[in-house]
């Protein structure tokens, strides 16, 4: 059995995963849980993975694996209600789509897959050039992308490590010229300056927020900003 604030956190965790492919960083989870210290996320994790709930990867700092979710919260379904079903318990994105080309939920045909351009590489760090031309096609398993068009991303840095983005990932991007707030995006400063971030809004100004403490937030104002598209997937390769 767990108790209302395990399994809270499990779905929080659960939906993060299943919507962006990365799991929430602990100032997330504190705030979504109205916790008032992230000790108090550090002890629902704790009794989640004794309890055989989730797993922490290693070498990926504060990543989180879902690995079941109880039968009773699963089969939700995400109705006007509100109430949410996932395909199945959705893993990290490695889980999701590797080097082997397995996908979520497995429901894809063989050998069926979507190709969608790598544009380069972007900065999860310093920011870099702006996004380079096309230089190749990425085949991806159909349930990654979803209406719209797609366009992957080569990571350099580890500005996101926090938010389970690493140096080397490959980011699948949905185009969009918006985001909402705390969605991670891929953001144009100045025209000529590409980064991968999170967005937060903050009155008339944009911040772009790293997820790893040693990097700073930069904030800009409204005009120096464009929103490229934001994250809806992730491939990394072993």
């Amino acid at each position: 059995m767990l108790t209302p604030k395990q399994r809270d956190l499990l779905m929080f965790i659960h939906r993060r995963i299943h919507d962006t492919g990365v799991s929430p960083s602990f100032d997330e989870m504190k705030d979504a849980l109205e916790l008032k210290s992230k000790s108090g996320v550090h002890r629902l994790i704790t009794a989640l993975e004794e309890r055989g709930f989730i797993r922490r990867l290693p070498h990926r700092a504060r990543a989180l694996e879902v690995l079941k979710v109880p039968e009773a919260l699963g089969n939700l379904d995400n109705d006007s209600s509100g109430k949410f079903q996932p395909s199945l318990v959705a893993g990290p994105p490695s889980a999701r789509a590797g080097a082997s080309g397995k996908t979520r939920g497995r429901t894809a045909a063989k050998n069926q897959t979507v190709s969608i351009p790598v544009m380069g590489r972007i900065a999860a760090g310093v920011p870099i050039s702006a996004i380079q031309d096309h230089s190749h096609d990425l085949e991806v398993p159909p349930d990654m992308v979803t209406r719209g068009a797609h366009f992957a991303l080569e990571v350099r840095g580890d500005s996101m490590i926090e938010a389970g983005i690493n140096d080397g990932d490959l980011v699948i991007i949905r185009k969009s010229e918006t985001a909402d707030n705390g969605d991670i995006v891929v953001a144009l400063v100045d025209n000529e300056e590409a980064t991968l971030k999170r967005l937060r809004k903050r009155g008339n100004s944009v911040a772009l927020e790293a997820a790893n403490p040693a990097f700073e937030t930069r904030i800009f104002g409204p005009d120096r900003v464009d929103i490229q598209g934001r994250l809806v997937g992730l491939i990394r390769r072993y």
